[in-house]
């Protein structure tokens, strides 16, 4: 097996090779960064995932509950750094994994005998499949450049466990461009998980999303991001609600109650909750902030309280036919203004208050319809806080403090998440 230094000076070779403006960072990061795009057709959030040697930029989709990052290896995956742990080796115990695999084909990654095997799951459809665990190098860069000239500095993580999943699980609901899925659950191989063990990092993560396809957001590991922009810091106005994981790893805060207006009028019941948990295979019940779904999905009984009251908020003339998969439409040019809906949370000093582009989706020319989904009587949550709600906020999981801490919208302050400068706490 190659040694590590020798991994690091292919790494090095490649990283020039993929890009003259990229270098290596020699210390300890304290911050992290990935930034992610939008795919247009899917709503849905991906990023690049620099990995094997020589170097390649990977296309994944990002998914804030995935246990691991699992790529497509069966094209096309070369790299001189591949590995697969052994069965039943420390490295198949620390992933969770206590299958065999073996595979009838010709070895190449992601097809060997006697290697571990790992469900891997398209958080879109939910269809699963057993992957290979492996190993390869791992690039991530350490925080953006302050101006476009600066150069990029990366650091490497040399053996960084992932998963060979089967191609078939690209084939439904992924963006077309994505070849994997980058998993940001609190697991043991998750990517927050080995970049925090791996660099010593603190046990904290904050997602800033673009609603923009054409500009970049971004997923900050280790230190909590200063968003700087002349005379504004976004992340001192963080409200905080407590944070659960559940057993798979998957963060979970809790909905009193959702406001129209300002005036309760749907309240969350806890019993709804308790019973979601005991009756769904995902064990929740209140709400799930994910990225695999474009749009907020709401159990039945909340999603028709909540559009019979904001119908009634908006000109009965201005009401159009529902465009799937909305339950209410408008004519927007017999719209003067709309109702903002905000999620009050639990310990929250403030609600999540939604509007604007947050909160009303153009189905087609001229009509707008309100951004929440039908999840049906058993959906994975009682409420899943989706990608559209989460774009052009702050949103910093602190795992040491079990806390989730979350910004006004940045469009209410005249900015965006593509629109700022970085910089460390002091």
């Amino acid at each position: 097996m190659a040694s590590a230094s020798f991994l690091r000076f292919l790494l090095l070779i490649s990283l020039l090779f993929f890009s003259e403006s990229a270098t290596l960072q020699p210390a300890e990061p304290s911050l992290l960064v990935l930034p992610v795009q939008k795919d247009a057709s899917s709503g849905l959030h991906w990023a690049y995932i620099h990995k094997r040697t020589p170097l390649v930029a990977v296309p994944v989709l990002v998914d804030l509950n995935g246990r691991s990052l699992w790529v497509n290896c069966d094209q096309h995956y070369s790299s001189t750094s591949y590995t697969a742990p052994l069965c039943h080796s420390t490295l198949c115990s620390r992933a969770n994994s206590h299958l065999c695999y073996s595979c009838a084909s010709a070895s190449r990654p992601g097809c060997h005998n006697n290697t571990c095997g790992l469900m891997s799951v398209n958080p879109v459809t939910l269809q699963s499949g057993v992957a290979e665990l492996a190993q390869d190098i791992l690039a991530i860069q350490v925080q953006p450049p302050l101006s476009p000239s600066k150069t990029v500095s990366m650091v490497v993580v040399p053996r960084f466990l992932f998963a060979c999943a089967p191609s078939f699980l690209l084939h439904n609901g992924l963006p077309p461009i994505v070849q994997g899925v980058a998993g940001l659950g609190h697991e043991p191989i998750s990517l927050p998980r080995q970049l925090a063990s791996h660099f010593g990092l603190q046990q904290t993560f904050a997602m800033c999303l673009s609603g923009d396809p054409n500009s970049k957001g971004f997923i900050f590991f280790g230190e909590q991001p200063n968003l700087l922009r002349p005379h504004l810091d976004i992340s001192r106005d963080l409200v905080y609600t407590p944070l659960t994981v559940t057993p798979k790893g998957e963060y979970h805060v809790r909905v009193t109650s959702i406001k129209v207006n300002s005036q309760v009028v749907v309240p969350v019941s806890p019993s709804l909750a308790s019973e979601l948990a005991r009756t769904t295979r995902s064990g929740l019940g209140g709400t799930l902030i994910t990225t695999a779904s474009p749009y907020t999905v709401l159990h039945r009984s909340i999603f028709e309280a909540l559009v019979h009251v904001y119908a009634n908020q908006v000109p009965k003339q201005a009401q159009v036919k529902a465009v799937e998969p909305f339950g209410l439409c408008m004519d927007w040019k017999k719209i003067n203004k709309v109702p903002d809906v905000e999620l009050v949370m639990r310990g929250a000093s403030a609600a999540w208050r939604i509007s604007g582009e947050n909160l009303m989706v153009e189905a087609r020319p001229g009509v707008r319809c309100l951004g929440f989904v039908n999840g049906g009587d058993k959906p994975r949550a009682a409420i899943a806080l989706g990608a559209r709600q989460l774009q052009e906020y702050l949103v910093v999981f602190d795992l040491a403090r079990s806390t989730l801490g979350f910004s006004p919208s940045l469009l209410s302050r005249g900015t965006k998440c593509s629109s700022y400068n970085f910089a460390t706490s002091p």
